[in-house]
């Protein structure tokens, strides 16, 4: 016999008659329960596992659904947090600004209490014209706040330059390592004289020079070199820096020593003008 003749049955056929049987079932479980007792406890096998199969299969999706809804809820959390960070970091930025700005008025106010015999105003740097140096740069107080050509300038803990040139509004200072620059100074105790001389060589390696220092003066490594008495340009007792190496020039007549400024000739952003001079001068 050939089984490959056969027809398969038709799912319409099929369904109609699992409709029937269903029909059947359920006229005699109405009117013959007992009869028909036997039959549920013989399908319950096949139906009740499948009923706790849909059931589980509810459960995974539901928990699926709940944790679908946990990560959109995560996300909006997540990008929430993400812009309450960047405004904490804003606000943090801003208040270090502050407390930057705060120090460097308090650092002025200390600078100005080492000289209280002077009359000062403050003033911030607006414009720089060397590149890596600040040997010569605009400040933002001129005629108009009784800063004249002359002027000192100090900033950090000490001498920091001179006015060379004023306008209403604003002012121009050459600073103590410019190359045209050179201060009269005392070294030590004893008040030896010296001739500080500005180079932005010498100031690449972190010192400037002090020449014409006599021979027979006593200077040690320390010792504060200050602005000189007799300075036609500078006002008398401005810290000028610290001797950190001296020895005995070629002549034999006089000693050359190496001075670390006070100032900082890198970062410079607030100064303090001195408003009394020496003399009116041209520059």
């Amino acid at each position: 016999m050939n089984f490959n003749n056969k027809k398969d049955i038709s799912p319409k056929y099929l369904l109609l008659a699992l409709s029937i049987i269903c029909i059947v079932l359920i006229v005699l479980s109405a009117f013959f329960p007992k009869i028909m007792a036997p039959v549920r406890k013989y399908t319950n096998k096949f139906i009740v596992p499948v009923q706790q199969g849909l059931h589980h299969a509810g459960d995974y999706v539901q928990k699926k659904m709940d944790v679908f809804g946990d990560v959109k809820e995560l996300k909006a959390e997540n990008e929430k947090l993400k812009k309450d960070i960047v405004n904490y970091q804003n606000d943090i930025g801003k208040q270090e600004a502050e407390l930057a700005e705060l120090q460097e008025l308090r650092d002025l106010y200390e600078l100005d209490e080492l000289y209280p015999e002077y009359q000062k105003t403050a003033a911030r740097v607006f414009f720089v014209n060397s590149t890596g140096w600040f040997n010569e740069f605009y400040i933002d107080k001129g005629l108009n706040d009784k800063v004249y050509e002359g002027c000192n300038v100090m900033a950090d803990d000490g001498l920091l330059g001179i006015v060379v040139e004023s306008y209403d509004n604003y002012a121009k200072v050459r600073a103590i390592i410019d190359d045209r620059a050179n201060v009269t100074g005392e070294i030590g105790n004893a008040g030896n004289m010296c001739t500080v001389e500005g180079s932005l060589q010498t100031m690449s390696e972190g010192y400037l020079i002090a020449s014409d220092i006599d021979k027979n003066a006593i200077v040690s490594v320390g010792d504060k070199v200050i602005t000189s008495n007799v300075s036609e340009r500078y006002l008398y007792g401005i810290t000028i820096g610290y001797v950190a190496k001296v020895e005995f020039d070629s002549n034999n007549l006089t000693q050359t020593a190496r001075i670390t400024p006070t100032v900082n000739f890198t970062d410079i952003k607030d100064v303090l003008v001195i408003l009394d001079r020496k003399q009116e001068v041209n520059y």
